[in-house]
């Protein structure tokens, strides 16, 4: 028997059990051996429940997959309340923040499977302000309702249409628009973006897109969400954003970048061309140092670790770690500090940011936030 079947008739049996017709929380854990061939994206893209959100740690060490969602909060200021409020062990919120990051989709999800290295288990959580009972019959049915893991269909698209904004002219003239702007002084740096539409002849199937990025694209981080059948983001990211482990913080800048090769001697020499090219060299410490400045009243001592060169399928990018502490935890400060970073919208940042949302002919919306977001309750 599968080990994910074997786990939600565990969970099924649990819920058996006498709930209270009280509001509150309530969390069931199942074991999941690692015994078989079993692919948490796959089995996450079989299922009709959404939404469905999928991310992998970019060494592959931990890995989850969460469907549905009880509650669903627009900001992680929201989520965070909740988390304060039910002080539950290891409860997670998962997710996205948009690159305004008082803009989120970060949910409580009905079930979550979670991987670290060799382990992973299976969870189900009850929630409600008026009777858990009430919720576990609701829980009881979206149990009954999963199928079996179908493998996800290999991504075979025909592109028929694409259009850019900008078009080649517009971008030409956005640029002309930034560097005077720099020129005046407005501002040091400013990251412009643009946004293509693609056009298939069939519809595009979301979780096959993010199987094959998960497979191409190395040392980067997965993330997949899809809030209906019809609509998802997703991305692979070689950066991190940031990891708290209670007080301790660690962040990143990953700026500077030369094409990658397939020979690794010649992507050594490459590298090593990017450790002493000056230019590049500067814009990554623009980043270290943005990130320094935006962290140094709220955190101890910074350390700064010397430069790494971070190899991709394309390119090679230049990342120096940085590790402090924090005066105090929390998650919000994080993201209202880090987010967005030098990295992609600019620097000084609100100047920086405000010339993007007046020029750019879209809203970036999820494009350039960040995602899984995987907060703890305070213990």
């Amino acid at each position: 028997m599968h080990s994910i079947t074997t786990a939600l008739e565990n969970l099924t049996r649990q819920l058996s059990q006498e709930i209270p017709a009280t509001p509150g929380l309530c969390v069931f854990d199942a074991p999941f051996p690692l015994n078989d061939a079993f692919d948490a994206l796959s089995w996450l893209a079989s299922q009709s429940s959404f939404p469905q959100f999928y991310w992998q740690q970019r060494n592959g060490d931990e890995e989850a997959a969460v469907l549905g969602a009880i509650t669903v909060f627009s900001s992680l200021d929201l989520a965070q309340r909740f988390l304060r409020q039910h002080a539950q062990p290891d409860l997670r919120i998962w997710g996205l923040n948009a690159f305004e990051p008082k803009e989120g989709y970060l949910l409580l999800p009905r079930l979550e499977w979670r991987r670290s290295g060799g382990t992973a288990t299976l969870r189900l959580h009850l929630h409600s302000d008026v009777s858990l009972r009430d919720d576990a019959r609701q829980a009881k049915a979206f149990l009954a309702s999963l199928v079996g893991i179908k493998p996800v269909p290999a991504l075979r698209l025909s592109l028929t249409s694409e259009q850019h904004w900008p078009d080649k002219d517009g971008w030409v003239k956005l640029i002309q628009q930034a560097t005077h702007t720099i020129a005046q002084e407005a501002f040091d740096k400013v990251v412009l973006a643009r946004a293509t539409d693609l056009q298939f002849s069939r519809p595009v199937n979301a979780a096959a897109m993010m199987a094959s990025s998960r497979r191409l694209n190395l040392n980067c981080y997965h993330f997949f969400m899809a809030f209906s059948a019809d609509t998802a983001f997703l991305g692979s990211s070689p950066e991190r954003l940031w990891r708290r482990r209670e007080t301790a913080l660690r962040t990143e800048a990953l700026a500077g970048t030369v094409a990658n090769h397939p020979d690794n001697h010649k992507a050594w020499q490459l590298g090593e061309w990017l450790m002493k090219d000056d230019k590049n060299q500067r814009e990554n410490m623009l980043v270290v140092e943005d990130i320094c400045q935006r962290l140094q009243n709220c955190t101890h001592s910074l350390d700064v670790l010397p430069p790494q060169v971070l190899r991709l399928r394309k390119v090679q990018h230049l990342r120096r770690c940085i590790w402090t502490a924090l005066n105090q935890a929390d998650d919000t400060l994080c993201l209202h500090q880090l987010q967005p970073t030098a990295a992609v919208a600019g620097i000084p940042r609100e100047p920086a940011r405000c010339f993007i949302e007046q020029h750019e002919p879209f809203e970036r919306e999820w494009y350039a936030g960040s995602a899984r977001l995987s907060l703890h309750a305070a213990k």
